[in-house]
């Protein structure tokens, strides 16, 4: 048996997937599309924070732009 939280979690993230695709009338592939656009300009404001950002503030931590 699952742990209600984990359930919990799976529904959340089916019907955040449900309403993307109903966003994008049913068209994964324009889904997509918009997911990789989000993708690289959420990256970009990554690299410009970074730039921003001083050593000390994040006390050395530095992002990563792939998930482990």
């Amino acid at each position: 048996m699952k742990p209600e939280r984990d359930v919990n979690a799976a529904r959340d993230e089916r019907s955040e997937i449900e309403a993307v695709l109903a966003y994008h009338g049913a068209d994964a592939r324009a889904a997509i599309g918009t997911l990789l656009e989000d993708i690289k300009h959420l990256r970009r404001q990554l690299a410009l924070t970074e730039g921003a950002m001083s050593r000390g503030m994040a006390r050395g931590w530095r992002p990563s732009y792939d998930r482990d």
